[in-house]
């Protein structure tokens, strides 16, 4: 799964999930632009450890919600490395709450970030993976996704939405050597994770075959694989990382 001369940007990728993703993808070769909105220090501290390993990554704020900012992300991601290879589409955020006690503003927030700044980002970025022939375009989903989430409408119907759009695009632009997919994690451990009630962890684990919860890094080396050559033949899926919790 070698990535040596690609080039990746990964959105969201100053912490978490994103930011292992982001190590995994210059770990393998590639050099990777980290988007942030505000964690600026987060994202340089990803960027020192890639730099520290003999790797190349450059940070780059901006909002995917925003189509100037998100164009601007694929803009200044060629400008710096020349080109664009590798999309992650992962910059997401939560507002949960029952449905009852959901604002509009609530709903709105979670479906611009987590589909429509993939919907930006990629279509700013096919125009030179169409004129290059070729790329990959990774969007991160979720278990919640597959299979709902209490005091999570609007974020499982944007990573629902995620799968669909991850297949409608993967056949639009198969013909030109660009494979669309997407990665649906589940129980991982991040800050988004941690805050969770200890009784709420303990009811999930219960229902994970593999009696664990998931690292970034298991996220992040589905992603290198995918985006890799080894992937090729691969397209319009969604990869679910979730120890067995839900089985398609």
């Amino acid at each position: 799964m070698n990535l040596d001369g690609k080039v990746a940007l990964v959105t969201g990728g100053s912490r978490g999930i994103g930011r292992a993703i982001a190590l995994m993808l210059a770990k393998r070769g590639a050099k990777v632009v980290i988007n942030y909105v505000r964690g600026q220090d987060e994202a340089n501290r990803v960027v020192a450890a890639i730099e520290g390993k003999g790797g190349q990554a450059h940070a780059l704020q901006g909002d995917v919600s925003v189509a100037a900012e998100a164009q601007n992300l694929i803009d200044q991601t060629v400008k710096t490395f020349g080109k664009i290879d590798i999309l992650v589409n992962n910059a997401g955020i939560t507002k949960d709450t029952l449905m009852v006690r959901m604002s509009e503003s609530d709903w709105d927030a979670v479906l611009d970030t987590n589909l429509k700044g993939s919907y930006l980002c990629a279509k700013a970025a096919l125009r030179p993976m169409l004129k290059a022939r070729g790329g990959r375009i990774i969007n991160i989903s979720s278990i919640s996704g597959q299979a709902g989430s209490g005091g999570q409408a609007n974020y499982s119907a944007a990573k629902a939405g995620l799968i669909g759009f991850t297949k409608a695009l993967a056949r639009e632009v198969g013909s030109r050597n660009i494979t669309v997919n997407a990665v649906a994690p589940g129980f991982i451990e991040t800050d988004m994770t941690n805050v969770l009630a200890e009784e709420f962890k303990k009811k999930a684990l219960d229902q994970i075959p593999l009696e664990r919860f998931g690292k970034p890094e298991d996220v992040a080396e589905a992603v290198a694989f995918l985006a890799s050559d080894a992937a090729s033949y691969i397209t319009g899926q969604v990869l679910a990382v979730n120890g067995g919790m839900v089985m398609n």
